[in-house]
């Protein structure tokens, strides 16, 4: 490939590691007081929710309105066909990332997935894969990371992105290069694909994360998105054999006591976006409070971290 189609390819992730950049700069001289009873895992937490307030403004004020009306609309159907396209478009990066951990098995079944739904599936637009038993998974360079014993670093919330950490922040740069849709040489077609792509994530993880968010009535739901996405995270690349999983469920119970003993460290946030989000993220997610397109699906867990990650919250939230 050209030098000028890779770099196309990065640009997604680039402009969120450039945007997350600033913000660290900016904000960093105008933190807030002090938090009491700091998690060790949020070292950055007084530049941390500024962040996430900003993300929850613009997911109200922009994000969920635009879901709301792209679910009105358009046809169910026509949002079912949107919705595979996009995930079977991340497909070649879950195959990728299966082979860097060595799930050969999941590999061959994913590939066997993307082939049948790419050709049968009319590019995607259908799904039946599923419909012949081959279910859709997800996966990303941050899990790759991970399963290699690479530290996640300290949590993060990425503006106009949502919940994430060092390690899936990273990730978002190879991600980017796997994701098809990167190397459409035509700008009108590449960033109406982005826009699509944002109104279907929102609607179909940001909308479902506020809501479950607002019905836990959480005093402090900075700190309980958190815990939501760092717990998934963990538990996506360990599973349930990890033993941090019973740390993780201590660490969590111990900071909402301490949030409503102690009362906020700052402006406590409401629900957040995505990588879905993040979110996630999964407030989450996602992820996503309607902006940066996603450069894989490191962007899908964090952002799909809206959603993937508060509801993994409550029972572990692209």
């Amino acid at each position: 490939m050209s030098n000028s189609t890779a770099a196309r390819a990065a640009l997604p992730a680039a402009r969120t590691a450039l945007g997350s950049l600033l913000a660290c700069v900016l904000l960093c001289g105008c933190a807030s007081q002090p938090i009491r009873d700091k998690d060790p895992r949020d070292p950055w937490e007084r530049m941390n929710r500024p962040l996430w307030n900003l993300d929850v403004t613009l997911a109200k004020k922009v994000a969920i309105p635009l879901a709301h009306g792209y679910t009105r609309v358009v046809p169910q159907f026509m949002r079912t066909g949107i919705a595979n396209f996009m995930d079977n478009s991340f497909y070649p990066e879950v195959i990728v990332n299966d082979l860097l951990q060595g799930k050969l098995k999941f590999s061959l079944i994913d590939t066997g997935r993307f082939i049948m739904n790419s050709t049968a599936g009319i590019g995607g637009l259908l799904d039946p894969a599923g419909h012949v038993g081959l279910p859709k998974r997800d996966n990303d360079f941050g899990r790759t990371l991970g399963t290699w014993g690479v530290p996640s670093g300290p949590y993060l919330v990425i503006p106009l992105v949502g919940p994430s950490d060092v390690r899936d922040l990273v990730s978002r740069v190879p991600d980017g290069y796997l994701w098809g849709i990167n190397y459409i040489p035509n700008d009108y077609a590449l960033y109406s694909i982005y826009f699509v792509y944002l109104l279907d994530t929102d609607a179909r993880t940001l909308v479902p994360a506020f809501d479950l968010l607002e019905s836990q009535h959480v005093f402090d739901q900075y700190g309980f998105a958190r815990n939501a996405f760092l717990q998934r995270r963990e538990f996506l690349i360990h599973g349930q054999s990890t033993k941090s999983l019973q740390k993780q469920e201590e660490e969590l119970e111990k900071s909402l006591q301490d949030s409503d003993d102690s009362g906020p460290g700052g402006t406590p946030g409401t629900p957040g976006t995505s990588g879905t989000p993040g979110t996630p993220g999964a407030p989450g997610a996602s992820g996503s409070s309607g902006a940066a397109p996603k450069s894989g699906a490191a962007g899908r867990s964090s952002s799909s971290s809206s959603n993937s990650s508060s509801a993994s919250s409550s029972s572990a939230a692209r």
